[in-house]
């Protein structure tokens, strides 16, 4: 089978579209045949060698790419009982997993799959189960309910945008911060209060919420200044650990750590289904353009998630 790989760290130019063996799935496995596979920017730290730099990665020679993935089951290993052959899928694939997802099969563990959403095509499916699992688990992590308020940066990215809406559902008022140009990007996911980027980013949110919000999820990772804008013990998420700020103030720090997560992602396919949760695309591209989408994320502006199609 195809597969995307690096067999050294570096630019794109260290990408390769590699011929590997058609894995096969173990005991309480199933082997997926990709229809699309999203393209993250935790790629971009794959193929840089910044994850393996952090420990997070095995060591070369070989590493696969791509988390996220949707298609259909081709095939099932022993214990296998929720999934059937034939059946649409989406899952996160484990980090120190190879091959990864961006290849033409791929094998999760059961409890990483859910159904595939059946309103939309696989290319949109595709760009749910990262950005999605992470989105859900922030907001878990913040412990907020009915009225309580939220500051999320990075609003009018993949993260930021389901953030707002997965809010919205559980009655948390928010605040968006992005670029001005996106303001009715971020008020169509359901924001509340809209701040355009500023380096007194702090001083900007209490001016619409006096004395501070009740947590911060930092999709932007914008650290320090994001943090200034959080009343005395409150919550603040951070996604990168390295950019995580000081807990001053009585405020409670936390890291993100994103995990395949079957059942949560099931949870977010029925809220695409029902209509409570948008997902955007910015553009499909052949497997063996994958050099050029790590080159159109690397740039920024997409307002939607690049997938690969083998």
């Amino acid at each position: 089978m195809r597969a995307v790989i690096v067999r050294r760290f570096g630019g794109p130019e260290v990408l390769e579209i590699a011929d590997l063996p058609v894995p096969e799935p173990g005991v309480g496995q199933l082997r997926v045949r990709v229809a699309a596979a999203a393209v993250n920017r935790i790629d971009l730290s794959t193929r840089s060698g910044a994850l393996s730099a952090a420990g997070l990665l095995p060591p070369l020679p070989v590493v696969g790419l791509g988390w996220d993935v949707a298609g259909e089951v081709d095939a099932v290993g022993p214990g296998v009982r929720r999934f059937a052959v034939g059946e649409k899928v989406i899952g996160l694939r484990d980090l120190l997993s190879a091959p990864g997802a961006q290849a033409e099969w791929v094998v999760l563990d059961e409890d990483a799959l859910a159904p595939a959403p059946r309103t939309v095509a696989p290319e949109l499916a595709a760009t749910l189960p990262l950005i999605g699992l992470t989105a859900a688990r922030s907001l878990a992590l913040t412990g907020l309910g009915v009225g309580r308020t939220l500051l999320v940066t990075g609003a009018a990215g993949g993260v930021g945008g389901l953030l707002l809406e997965l809010a919205a559902l559980r009655g948390v008022r928010t605040v968006a911060v992005a670029d001005a140009a996106d303001e009715e990007l971020v008020r169509g996911c359901g924001a509340d209060w809209f701040v355009a980027r500023t380096e007194r980013l702090g001083a900007a949110v209490r001016a619409v919420v006096p004395g501070g919000v009740d947590a911060v999820v930092d999709a932007a990772v914008v650290g320090v200044a994001a943090h200034e804008a959080l009343r005395g013990g409150g919550t603040f998420v951070a996604l990168l650990a390295p950019f995580a700020p000081p807990p001053l103030r009585a405020t409670r720090v936390v890291v993100q750590e994103v995990r395949a997560d079957g059942a949560r992602l099931a949870e977010l396919s029925a809220l695409v289904d029902g209509g409570q949760l948008s997902l955007r695309l910015a553009d499909r591209l052949p497997l063996i353009e994958v050099a050029a989408a790590h080159e159109r994320v690397a740039a920024g502006g997409l307002r939607g998630r690049l997938v690969l199609v083998p």
